[in-house]
């Protein structure tokens, strides 16, 4: 179906095609819009557009031109300002009145920072960090939330919505990466709590299956017990979201809450446990693996 015949498919760009990026355009193109892509290594794009179709350009001001909405998700501020902004930036080739969203974890500081660039330049700006890792994208199944002006946020709901099961306005620009980190410290609790269950478990000499299984039944019930308990009790880490990518999060979390004032004790050991990770080898681990500093496995 064209955009032609369903005035409903706008033109989209997509910058940023890495493990989450990658599906949730092909979801796009899927669903019939037409797409431009930019990825920074550029095999990777055209890799794309021989799965999904669309065209590749080389530059992220190329990929914009003309697109009614523009997706991006790379890897931290510094990464989303280079694609952003400058003589070869996303925001050089935007159309007036065309809206950027953001799915990168960044800080709220560059969504807002880059709002008032958009806005300078009659453009729209959202920042939309999502959860769900990999598995999400590749179903659909993302929850996004959302920062930004509500005609800005209707304007782009039913886009996101090709690859998200929630999403979620939560106020003004910069709410969507607060919700994130939010999200992160509740993710970052949860796993250590998990890790010191199950390797008291291990050290009691019970059957961590049958105790998983029955605790996943009452108030210990969570999404990381249904989905990582059984891996991290086989000390099973190749997968999944990686401890470099949660500690970029964690930073993220703590210089906020310098700035606002929240005291996170605990979020602050939990990032510290997670370098320890790193020194043992394992920044690439899943965010389960907090379970080897307590057992002390290596690969």
């Amino acid at each position: 179906m064209s955009a032609a015949s369903n005035p409903t498919l706008l033109s989209v760009a997509f910058l940023g095609l890495g493990a989450m990026g990658y599906p949730m355009a092909g979801h796009l193109a899927k669903a019939g819009h037409p797409i431009t892509v930019y990825n920074r290594t550029q095999s990777v794009a055209q890799a794309w557009v021989n799965e999904y179709g669309g065209t590749a350009k080389t530059t992220a001001r190329q990929a914009a031109e003309g697109a009614d909405i523009v997706f991006c998700c790379v890897g931290n501020d510094d990464d989303l300002r280079s694609v952003v902004l400058g003589d070869d930036g996303a925001f050089a080739g935007m159309k007036s009145g065309s809206l950027f969203v953001d799915h990168t974890t960044a800080s709220a500081q560059v969504a807002r920072e880059l709002a008032e660039h958009a806005s300078a330049l009659g453009l729209a700006f959202i920042d939309a960090p999502v959860s769900g890792g990999e598995p999400g994208a590749i179903n659909g199944q993302l929850t996004v939330m959302c920062g930004g002006a509500q005609g800005d946020f209707d304007r782009a709901q039913g886009v996101i919505a090709h690859y998200a099961q929630a999403v979620t306005r939560l106020g003004e620009v910069g709410a969507g990466q607060l919700c994130k980190m939010v999200n992160q410290i509740t993710v970052a609790g949860l796993l250590q709590g998990l890790a010191e269950a199950i390797a008291f478990g291990q050290q009691a000499n019970l059957d961590m299956g049958k105790v998983l299984a029955v605790i996943s039944k009452g108030a210990a019930q969570s999404w990381q017990l249904d989905n990582r308990g059984r891996t991290m009790a086989n000390d099973e880490f190749d997968f999944g979201f990686a401890v470099d990518w949660m500690r970029k999060d964690l930073g993220l979390v703590l210089d906020e809450a310098k700035a606002n004032g929240a005291r996170l004790p605990v979020t602050a050991l939990v990032d510290q446990f997670y370098a320890d990770l790193q020194a043992m080898g394992g920044g690439r681990w899943d965010t389960s693996s907090l379970i080897r500093r307590l057992t002390r496995r290596q690969n």
